[in-house]
């Protein structure tokens, strides 16, 4: 005579460790869903306006959030379109951008060691700007080629429009236009 309970309580034991596996997966997989959804969005780069930082086709984790400073790579909404710009200036800034497209914020010159190069590019607005109060003066990082601020189309940015700040890429491009 064999005594089989021994393999039927394994049996359950295992069971109930595959169940606890699963519950645990479905529910982290939900809790990083709605982490995802409605607070780091990942967003993916169409264009070449941010390069040299951001390039087309790189993945980016975003954080919502409609509170800005100089620097802050945002994203925004724009007539359907969703776009990707740094800042440069915030409510109550006096911007101006020379022939040589060099930027001046409150006529202090911007440091902007991540540019390849300055460009006024298609510049369609009249120097200086004063930025209105809750919004942004935005400009890609590849200034021969964005279009932003500096184009009445896109003008200021309004805190409205943000989506929010990008923290990190995820997923760069693996070929890097020269």
């Amino acid at each position: 005579m064999t005594d089989d309970s021994g393999s039927s309580k394994t049996g359950r034991k295992f069971g109930r460790v595959i169940l606890t596996v699963l519950i645990t997966v479905c529910v982290t997989a939900a809790v990083v869903t709605i982490l995802v959804i409605n607070f780091f969005p990942v967003m993916k780069i169409f264009g070449n306006s941010m390069s040299t930082t951001l390039f087309d086709g790189d993945v980016v984790l975003v954080r919502k959030s409609d509170t800005l400073k100089r620097g802050d790579i945002c994203v925004f909404s724009l007539n359907g379109t969703t776009l990707c710009k740094r800042v440069v200036g915030v409510g109550g800034d006096e911007i101006s951008i020379d022939e040589n497209g060099s930027v001046y914020v409150n006529g202090t010159l911007l440091n902007e060691p991540y540019l390849s190069g300055k460009s006024l590019g298609t510049s369609t607005v009249e120097y200086p700007v004063t930025v209105p109060e809750n919004s942004y003066f935005v400009l890609g990082d590849n200034r021969r080629t964005s279009i932003d601020s500096r184009s009445t189309a896109v003008g200021c940015v309004e805190r409205s429009q943000i989506e929010g700040k990008i923290l990190l890429r995820i997923l760069p491009t693996p070929d890097i236009p020269e």
